[in-house]
């Protein structure tokens, strides 16, 4: 499975992603991520607005397997739920 993780480098929920993602990396062989630092990339609000499908707010956006998790909290709950590990 692969996470994509829209993000920027000030934001602390963006880090934490990075972290439980890194940990997942590493804890499991079916797990990766890709990090996507928006401001890097020159993606926009819009353009995160249009992948996700409905307006964000914040950072991070995450997708598992193209599938939209949505920010951290979300994800360190899906990750827990479905892979049994979370920060």
């Amino acid at each position: 499975m692969l996470a994509v993780i829209f993000g920027r480098q000030s934001c602390p929920y963006c880090v934490r992603a990075k972290e439980l993602a890194e940990k997942l990396t590493a804890e499991r062989d079916d797990f990766n991520f890709h990090y996507v630092d928006i401001q890097a990339e020159g993606i926009t609000k819009a353009d995160l607005e249009q992948k996700v499908g409905k307006p964000v707010e914040t950072v991070p956006q995450i997708f598992v397997d193209q599938q939209h998790v949505g920010g951290f909290t979300e994800f360190n709950a899906w990750s827990k739920a479905n892979l049994g590990v979370a920060l």
